[in-house]
């Protein structure tokens, strides 16, 4: 079972998106996928068509352990996808947890004793608050990798600094096998220079980091969540979509390189 999260401590730069168009992409090519909502806003679980009054158990009650993440995963409209809901609970977590033993372990602890039973994931992606804090750090501490959603814009480099600082010292302090999976720029706009030039500052600072495919501005994409789908099932067929499928053979490609190392 191989854990990715995806964060950025910067709100807007297609993150939840980025999880949710990822995790169906995995699923469609075969994949047993979980993706858990770390976020109190719950957007990936509304982007999933799970409604509020359908979240009984929550993300917040595999963190306070009150329930397992079997008892918290509730199928999606994508076949092989799951997700573990969020609700408005989480936003009291740090306080409630701030003083437990092993609180920056709640997520990895709960996600190695699912990884022993039948029901195992091919892959568990997350879903971070745009914030770096304690859900962010229980994500991190609890994942294999960290894809980082990147917009193309003029203050990009300066946030990825930030991100980039925090994983060495998650990796240095709670998780010295964290690895940087890759950086997927997202919000690409090809007539705007500022993206293009976005592009290659990336590209030149962060060298094979950074995933070939770009993700770009796209309607129906932005669309989708209202939906209640996923891109890939809202129109599998628009640029966005087919971005996002792409991706997912990359991370694939990446994963079969990260395991072999």
């Amino acid at each position: 079972m191989r854990v990715i999260t995806i964060a950025n401590q910067k709100g807007g730069v297609g993150k939840t998106t980025t999880a949710i168009n990822l995790a169906t992409a995995l699923a469609a090519i075969g994949k047993r996928v979980l993706l858990v909502d770390l976020d109190p806003q719950g957007n990936a679980s509304t982007g999933l068509g799970v409604e509020k009054d359908e979240r009984d158990v929550s993300s917040y009650d595999v963190l306070t352990e009150r329930a397992n993440v079997a008892e918290a995963a509730i199928a999606t409209v994508v076949p092989e996808l799951y997700l573990v809901p969020s609700t408005l609970d989480l936003l009291g977590l740090e306080m409630e947890i701030s003083g437990a033993e092993r609180r920056a372990y709640r997520l990895r602890d709960a996600l190695l004793r699912h990884a022993e039973t039948e029901n195992a994931f091919d892959f568990v992606l997350m879903d971070c608050p745009p914030s770096l804090n304690l859900l962010t750090i229980n994500a991190m501490a609890a994942a294999d990798s960290v894809l980082v959603p990147l917009q193309c814009e003029f203050f990009a480099l300066e946030g990825l600094s930030q991100l980039l600082q925090t994983v060495e010292e998650v990796r240095n302090s709670l998780n010295p096998s964290l690895d940087l999976h890759g950086i997927v720029l997202t919000m690409f706009d090809g007539r705007n220079n500022l993206a293009a030039q976005v592009v290659r500052d990336v590209r030149s600072f962060m060298g094979d980091s950074v995933y070939e495919t770009v993700i770009p501005r796209n309607v129906r994409v932005s669309e989708a969540p209202s939906f209640g789908k996923p891109a890939i099932l809202y129109d599998m067929k628009c640029p966005g979509s087919q971005a996002y499928i792409a991706l997912a053979s990359e991370v694939i490609q990446r994963e079969k390189r990260l395991v072999a190392a």
